[in-house]
């Protein structure tokens, strides 16, 4: 009877130590808002950008130790998982994300762990080369923690399910890395303060320049932390000047120029839905040949809010190829004509010159294509500029300018529009940056008001709904 009760008590102490464990904490409730949508997100490159504290590693060693185990509460689980674990250097895997990671895995999982220093029975004072885990479907799991003093050649050879960088890794690292999950179909995931300014991360992760539909990145600051106190907040951020306040409370890139629409931010990007017919407004055009042709549809409903619809983004193509692939995409959505039966768009004035090579200029040749084009567009760079941050990012309120989440050009060239040394935005990827310009400039104050319907319109939609409840 006493060895019932001993194990009925040795059961109930099992439970109430899982009950409490960090990794049962953190299911329950310490998780907050953005670290759940780092979990639930489907991509295979997802990164967290976020300010120190804001929880970025937590939710990266949470991964790791939930796919190793294969109890993932969002993704499809397997057994005998083969994973890293990528540090700056060994000291610092040592300090964080080897910290984290004995912090959320029980004791009871480990089957194996191999020190490179270190004693097995002071785990947190050395450095692990990897742990053995049991995995709940029977098998087991490999991590291995790996560093980027190694260089790129230690990072060769194997194959990998997934891998974690704790902070930001060397491309050539990170593109070594992608090789190792390349056969079993796998994913990496990355948790970073951007302290470096604008590095390869920005560039492939952030701007997402080779417009993957696998890269997806969330950032996070302070505030997002229900942990931290708004006491310590303040007073930290009181501390630090401006640039590094960015970097280190928001987890945003910075560059020694800074960003002409800082404004811009998760919240002007939305899903496609379908636009009513009387929110059309006009096209906008930067025209190019060599250089991209920018090509965006706006609309604009009766309160002034602003969508950006839709959008052509080609380069080295002739007027003839870019007014069909417009004509096209007008007739997908419906696209208003005026009463001539053309489109109608905005464009810098300059398309009106005429070269010595053309008889006939940009604007005239778009117009032989049924594209009746509007030159007399305000080009002033400073005015243009203010209107777009104005709509990004109202005085009050919410924003007046969204874009859809396909416009995936506009979205990546707004992200890199940064200001020169000559008070001057670079001249760089900018060719949807002039034309959201022309038409912020082209925008009255007052938004256009529905047309009455008329009593024939009026009495055939009363008609129209008696049918249908027959």
């Amino acid at each position: 009877m006493q060895q019932i009760i001993q194990r009925i008590n040795d059961i109930q102490r099992e439970q109430k130590r899982r009950k409490n464990s960090p990794l049962a904490r953190y299911n329950k409730g310490k998780v907050h808002a953005k670290q759940m949508a780092f979990h639930k997100c489907p991509k295979r490159n997802r990164w967290v950008f976020g300010g120190n504290r804001s929880g970025k590693t937590e939710c990266g060693a949470v991964e790791t130790v939930w796919l190793a185990r294969g109890i993932h509460p969002f993704r499809q689980n397997k057994d005998d998982i083969s994973c890293w674990v990528v540090s700056l250097s060994q000291q610092v895997q040592r300090d964080v994300a080897q910290q984290k990671i004995l912090h959320y895995l029980d004791k009871n999982w480990i089957v194996q762990t191999v020190m490179l220093s270190g004693s097995k029975q002071s785990m947190d004072n050395g450095i692990i080369d990897y742990i053995v885990v049991a995995n709940v479907f029977g098998g087991t799991s490999k991590i291995a923690f790996k560093s980027c003093e190694a260089g790129r050649e230690k990072f060769q050879g194997t194959s990998l399910d997934f891998v974690w960088f704790d902070e930001e890794p060397p491309y050539d690292i990170y593109q070594e890395c992608r090789m190792r999950v390349l056969d079993r179909c796998g994913h990496v995931f990355g948790t970073m303060t951007p302290l470096k300014g604008l590095t390869w991360v920005y560039e492939e992760i952030y701007r997402n320049c080779h417009n993957s539909d696998e890269v997806w990145c969330e950032f996070m600051a302070w505030e997002d932390n229900p942990y931290l106190s708004a006491r310590e907040i303040d007073e930290m951020s009181n501390s630090l000047s401006a640039d590094v306040l960015q970097s280190r409370r928001y987890g945003q890139f910075q560059s020694w120029g800074g960003m002409v629409y800082p404004e811009f931010s998760d919240a002007n990007v939305i899903a496609p839905f379908d636009v009513p017919a009387d929110w059309q407004d006009v096209l906008s055009i930067d025209p190019g040949l060599n250089n991209p042709l920018s090509c965006h549809w706006y609309a604009r409903d009766y309160d002034g809010n602003v969508y950006v619809v839709a959008e052509h983004y080609e380069a080295q193509r002739d007027v003839t190829y870019h007014a069909g692939k417009i004509k096209q995409i007008c007739q997908k959505l419906g696209w208003k004509r005026d009463k001539f039966g053309n489109i109608t768009a905005l464009m810098d004035s300059a398309g009106n010159q005429r070269t010595l090579s053309g008889q006939r200029s940009v604007a005239e040749l778009f117009c032989e294509q049924g594209i009746a084009i509007n030159t007399r567009v305000n080009k002033d760079l400073y005015t243009g500029i203010n209107k777009v941050k104005a709509l990004l990012k109202p005085a009050n309120g919410p924003p007046k300018l969204y874009i859809f989440a396909t416009c995936t050009n506009m979205i990546r060239e707004i992200k890199g529009y940064f200001w020169g040394n000559d008070d001057k935005p670079i001249k760089r990827d900018d060719h949807a940056m002039d034309e959201l310009r022309y038409y912020a400039c082209y925008l009255t104050d007052t938004p256009k008001q529905p047309t009455p319907k008329s009593i024939i319109t009026t009495d055939k939609e009363r008609l129209i709904r008696r049918l249908k409840r027959i």
